[in-house]
């Protein structure tokens, strides 16, 4: 396992979980979760997290950019313009160029709004911006958004912070088995069990917050995500065994006294 590493937009990770910074109820506890997940890459709302006035408790203090790949996120965009705003000043302030996109259609679903999430897409990949994206089960917006030159697609499981797990492993699948760059599933994973079942579909990685911040014990539900990639990655590359109706003995009936 040493060798299957996760590859983005030319960057490596060991890790194939990556983790969000909000909802938990201080930078110490965020930053004992994130330790405690093993995740490289962990994502900050920009419009919710103080990264740039040190005159205020700042997340930076308790995560290390160092040490974890900052990935800006446009979380509460509704528009294209405000997405691309967003990141412009995220780059502004910290020089990231690898982001999160998403622009979300509706205040009850915070399903995403597509033909705005491509326009936003259209024009951050033109000034120069390796974009992660956010986007519905649907394999034909998946494949033209890695088409566009996307790093990655992030198709969700359910909606934002339901802990529904995924409801549509048929369009996972088959976003899976038509993408050439990482599919990671975004959104909606509640427990451990979705998490390993997103790798077992064959994902790339799986993203996920509330399913950890809003746990009894975000520390060890952090532990219990990174076990559950880890398991799910290896079940999937070691090949599950065939479906079959019908009992089959694990010891052969042939030669029996």
């Amino acid at each position: 396992m040493t060798e299957d590493r996760l590859v983005i937009a030319g960057r490596t990770f060991s890790s194939r979980l990556l983790v969000g910074t909000g909802k938990y109820k201080d930078f110490p506890e965020t930053a004992a979760a994130l330790a405690a997940s093993g995740a490289e890459i962990v994502t900050v709302a920009v419009r919710r997290v103080n990264i740039s006035d040190p005159k205020q408790p700042m997340l930076m203090d308790y995560v290390d950019p160092k040490t974890y790949t900052y990935l800006p996120n446009t979380a509460g965009c509704f528009t294209a313009e405000d997405a691309v705003r967003t990141l412009r000043l995220a780059r502004e302030a910290g020089g990231w160029d690898l982001v999160k996109l998403e622009v979300l259609g509706d205040q009850k679903t915070l399903y995403p709004n597509m033909v705005e999430t491509v326009q936003a897409a259209e024009i951050l990949l033109k000034e120069g911006f390796q974009v992660m994206v956010y986007c519905s089960d649907d394999p034909i917006y998946a494949k033209r958004l890695e088409e566009m030159g996307c790093a990655a697609v992030m198709p969700l499981a359910a909606p934002i912070g339901s802990g529904l797990g995924i409801q549509n492993p048929v369009n996972i699948r088959l976003i899976v088995e038509e993408a050439k760059v990482p599919v990671l599933v975004d959104a909606g994973v509640g427990t451990a069990s979705d998490a390993a079942e997103a790798m077992e579909l064959g994902c790339d990685g799986v993203l996920m917050n509330t399913a950890i911040a809003a746990a009894k014990d975000p520390i060890k539900m952090a532990h219990a995500m990174r076990l559950a990639v880890e398991a799910g990655r290896l079940a999937y590359l070691a090949g599950r065994m065939p479906k079959k109706l019908y009992a089959d003995p694990s010891s052969p009936l042939a030669g029996l006294i």
